[in-house]
């Protein structure tokens, strides 16, 4: 039942998302045609256009995704479609975990096709050298590997954009136990949320720190701060966003158990 629920969310996201990437795709592509054509100022300025329009699809794809995953959750399990949710021979448990997984899945894709069309306009030779160059400076000092160092950060953008999306499920629940006014609540629990996340984030950083002086120093000064201090506290991060996404999806699946009221 869980695949069969998944299907259908994955499908009603994609169903505007898609465009996004087709669009992406399509600018990306026409933008590295028209860079093929040297020598000419006007092409060069229309060739900058088009890629700003790739890159500005592949921003709006993102969103888009976001709000669709966030429209979707309210929609099947809040309004539209709830009465035949609920009837389903199915587990609220189950019915989260499949939103919790279209969330993966899109967010996953969104960046692999923003990835695929950025390669597409930028990709050269000497773009290839240059980028590679910052990598291997960037690996070296932080005593890494290239692979190692673009997995990490794709990792970390990852985790980020999976913290924000759990946030929100967690806000819609709570916001819609409400009887009135139940987007106004979702939106300021969301980003109540969010803000005391943060600030509990810098909280745990800063009592790192009173073990850590490399830590410390970071937080106290503006002077340059060693490599392991930045690693430090990049992998505490990690753990930290980690633990938050636990916790969130943990209270999204508790809170959607103890009962829904439907519109």
């Amino acid at each position: 039942m869980l695949g069969r629920i998944l299907k259908y969310d994955l499908k009603w996201v994609y169903k505007v998302v898609v465009i996004f990437y087709i669009l992406s795709f399509i600018f990306s592509i026409i933008g590295r045609g028209l860079s093929a054509i040297e020598n000419s100022l006007v092409f060069s300025v229309v060739t900058q256009i088009t890629f700003g329009i790739a890159i500005s699809m592949m921003v709006s794809g993102l969103i888009n995704c976001l709000m669709r995953l966030w429209a979707r959750f309210i929609r099947n399990v809040y309004k539209d479609e709830s009465y035949l949710t609920h009837t389903l021979p199915v587990e609220k448990k189950t019915i989260y975990a499949s939103k919790v997984i279209a969330a993966i899945i899109c967010v996953f894709t969104t960046v692999v096709v923003s990835v695929a069309c950025l390669f597409i306009c930028y990709y050269s030779e000497t773009n290839i050298q240059v980028l590679k160059s910052m990598l291997e400076l960037a690996a070296e000092t932080y005593n890494t590997t290239v692979l190692n160092l673009l997995l990490l950060i794709s990792f970390v953008i990852f985790l980020e954009i999976m913290f924000i999306v759990l946030i929100g499920y967690v806000g819609i629940i709570i916001g819609h136990k409400s009887n009135q006014n139940k987007m106004v609540k979702t939106l300021i629990i969301s980003f109540a949320l969010y803000l005391l996340t943060q600030a509990l984030t810098l909280g745990l950083i800063y009592v790192y720190g009173l073990f850590n002086s490399n830590i410390m120093n970071l937080i106290n000064t503006t002077d340059i701060v060693n490599v392991d201090a930045i690693k430090s506290i990049m992998y505490v991060g990690i753990g930290i966003y980690l633990v938050y996404i636990m916790f969130y999806y943990i209270l999204g699946k508790k809170q959607l158990k103890k009962g829904v009221n439907v519109e």
